[in-house]
């Protein structure tokens, strides 16, 4: 074979490589978090219905890699679980969640409280070790490392509904710090509490075995 043919067979593959990497490019730049469409809370695998106060608090763990798709950011990698909350009041008044506070248990009865965004933002750009609390009384902003992509959808994919209308729904992702357990669904508990009727006075609280998650049909998942 001769050089010339070489050569034009090497800029031919150097050109199929660049297109591809260009691709690439253009596609992960183009990626934009969407949050998903909820179903009603009752239709989850993972849920627990009230029905005498007519709400029901349903849950859909994003721990497979196929779900976690959706997000560019890859929480799993920094030891964060999300947790897709769902609430659907199918009662005549609405539902307050203002003062509302959540706690996944795992097995071990390691109490585990949601990520708060500036959570998510250190453990983003200081990726090692656990989330720790942040002392000072103002909020502690993570420094470089996070692209302003990777901080809007961070900020886009929270749980930040303060009410759910009658005959409503909202949701909205929650993410633990599970990056010291191997297998932080099984056998744990996520409790709900500080959800209030019209009225103000507080439902029963809520508890859903993330094993109905985990025992459920894939096709369900």
């Amino acid at each position: 074979m001769s050089c010339t043919v070489i050569r034009s067979l090497l800029l031919r593959n150097l050109a199929a490589v660049s297109v591809l990497v260009v691709s690439s490019v253009v596609c992960l730049a183009g990626k934009h978090f969407v949050m998903p469409a909820a179903q009603p809370a009752k239709s989850y695998p993972a849920h627990d219905e009230h029905s005498g106060e007519s709400v029901t608090l349903g849950l859909d763990p994003y721990d497979l890699p196929d779900k976690a798709s959706i997000f560019s950011v890859h929480y799993s990698d920094v030891g964060l679980m999300p947790i897709f909350v769902v609430i659907t009041n199918d009662g005549d008044q609405t539902v307050a969640l203002s003062g509302m506070k959540a706690e996944l248990v795992t097995v071990n009865r390691t109490k585990i409280p949601p990520a708060t965004e500036d959570d998510i933002y250190r453990r983003i750009a200081r990726p090692t070790g656990t989330i720790s609390p942040n002392p000072l009384p103002w909020p502690k902003k993570a420094k470089g490392s996070i692209s302003k992509d990777a901080m809007e959808e961070i900020q886009n994919t929270q749980f930040a509904a303060k009410a759910v209308e009658p005959h409503g729904t909202q949701s909205g992702f929650m993410f633990f710090d599970v990056s010291d357990i191997s297998n932080p669904l099984a056998g744990a508990h996520f409790y709900l509490t500080g959800v209030r009727d019209a009225k103000g006075n507080e439902l029963m609280y809520f508890e859903v075995p993330l094993e109905k998650y985990l025992s459920a049909p894939e096709k369900q998942k």
